[in-house]
């Protein structure tokens, strides 16, 4: 006969959480939704719920085990009878709450046009606060190499002595999927100068990874080669606007013209660098963006002296209704550019920034940093363990 304190433990063990890892759904092509979830099971139980790779929402253990039940599309009766089975709890009150924590995840799913990274939370937190046992973005500078006629500055071209080959990218998309994070962005240098983008994208989508690209511009102007990338599955773009080139505007109205044309559900943004030539017409700038229909804007300067403009265009910004951008990748400066500040709460809670916990930066041998242009070696992607990489990037080494 069991004695009473082993009976009693066992009538309150905690709930074994499931199984950690990720977990995917993309709605087939017929849903018009076109929605994607990502779900990944960190190993407390706890979840980390990606909606349209925009949307982040970190999850308790029941939570988490709801939003599995939904990526996996289980039947709502087979939800209620395990969820009831496990907690013990009664049957109106899972009913109850998995109705409502459904509900609020079909009103994100339909909420459009967010940017790849941002946070709604039923408890609100500072983001990239929560430790978490992968980051949710990797940046992968697949080369340094630049258009003709860049300035050599535009990349740190000296920090590398070669490029990893496809099969080598490949094998780092895939231990990044293994790893459990759901989100890559394409970066470089210029990145449609490799001949395998497009293959990299697929690649990467097979899998069930959101994919993102940061590029000039000027190779998606060929519609061909647009289509390409669309028919890869690439969920977003931001295009570096060089406003002195023609060839920079007429790409982004090329760009602007086959996406809806085809229309592809692809989130597209503009990075303007404020520099000391183009300062004083900012203004100009933004309104011309504007009228071509651009709906999201990444700001930065390479100049600390122009941070006083810097926040005047993006309060210009705000009055044409544009959705700022503030967390995804900038060009690379040796003058580090000038982030935008993320606005805080009333409170005045602590903000973090992302490099290091949000997303990573992958050079294009492979060497892991906390962010672009944080030259703190972590490892090698392709050659260290990433729990050695991660332990590092999270100061548990």
């Amino acid at each position: 006969m069991n004695k009473p304190d082993n009976f009693i433990s066992k009538m309150f063990a905690p709930i074994k959480p499931l199984s950690p890892g990720i977990y995917h759904y993309q709605a087939p092509p017929d849903n018009p939704d076109n929605y994607r979830l990502h779900l990944r099971i960190e190993p407390d139980g706890n979840g980390l719920l990606v909606i349209n790779a925009s949307t982040v929402l970190h999850l308790n253990q029941t939570a988490a085990e709801y939003a599995y039940h939904i990526v996996n599309q289980t039947p709502e009766k087979e939800v209620i009878s395990s969820v009831k089975r496990r907690y013990r709890t009664k049957r109106e009150e899972v009913i109850n709450d998995f109705t409502s924590f459904s509900k609020q995840i079909d009103l994100l799913i339909h909420t459009i046009d967010l940017e790849p990274v941002s946070y709604l939370e039923f408890e609100r937190q500072a983001p990239y606060s929560r430790q978490t046992s992968a980051p949710y973005r990797l940046d992968c500078a697949l080369t340094y190499r630049l258009p003709e006629g860049a300035s050599q500055d535009a990349a740190p071209i000296k920090r590398v002595d070669r490029e990893l080959s496809t099969e080598e990218w490949k094998s780092i998309i895939d231990r990044s999927w293994a790893a459990g994070i759901p989100h890559l962005i394409f970066t470089g240098g210029e990145p449609t100068l490799r001949e395998d983008l497009v293959e990299l994208i697929a690649y990467a989508e097979s899998l069930g990874q959101v994919t993102g690209l940061l590029t000039n511009g000027i190779k998606l102007g060929d519609t061909k080669y647009l289509q390409a990338v669309l028919e890869a599955g690439l969920d977003h773009v931001m295009i570096l606007l060089e406003p002195d080139h023609d060839a920079s505007w007429d790409s982004l109205a090329s760009f602007s013209y086959w996406k809806e044309t085809l229309d592809d559900d692809i989130f597209v943004c503009v990075h303007l660098t404020i520099t000391s030539n183009n300062h004083a017409a900012a203004f100009e700038l933004v309104d011309k963006l504007a009228q071509a229909g651009v709906s999201a804007i990444s700001l930065s300067t390479n100049d600390p002296a122009l941070t006083s403009q810097l926040e005047e265009v993006r309060e210009h910004v705000d009055e044409q209704d544009i959705e700022l951008i503030w967390d995804i990748p900038v060009p690379y400066s040796n003058l580090n550019p000038v982030a935008l500040e993320l606005e805080l709460d009333d409170d005045k809670e602590e903000t973090f920034q992302g490099a290091g916990r949000a997303w990573l930066y992958v050079e294009p041998d492979g060497d892991v940093l906390p962010g672009q242009g944080i030259n703190h070696l972590l490892g090698n992607f392709l050659n260290d363990q990433w729990e050695s990489i991660w332990a590092k990037a999270s100061g548990h080494d």
